[in-house]
């Protein structure tokens, strides 16, 4: 539920968001923040960029369509 969270903050924000803002979005720890968003990186469903000394992170449009599009083949 957090990544779907994490997600849908991207999505809202345009695609893109910083780090440091994560915070408000899902209520976590730091460390736990970084976890999902690490798996959210290894999967390929956003991309990590640094600024300075904060990550922004993009969502991967062509990879999630790819993972709705095959959630829709699922359906019954």
């Amino acid at each position: 539920m957090n990544r779907l969270r994490i997600l849908n903050y991207l999505s809202d924000k345009g695609g893109c968001g910083e780090c440091s803002d994560l915070g408000s979005v899902v209520d976590l720890a730091q460390p736990s923040i970084s976890h999902h968003i690490k798996i959210l990186t290894d999967c390929g469903l956003i991309d990590a960029e640094k600024e300075g000394r904060n990550l922004r992170y993009t969502l991967n449009k062509a990879v999630l369509t790819d993972y709705i599009n095959g959630l829709e083949e699922l359906k019954p």
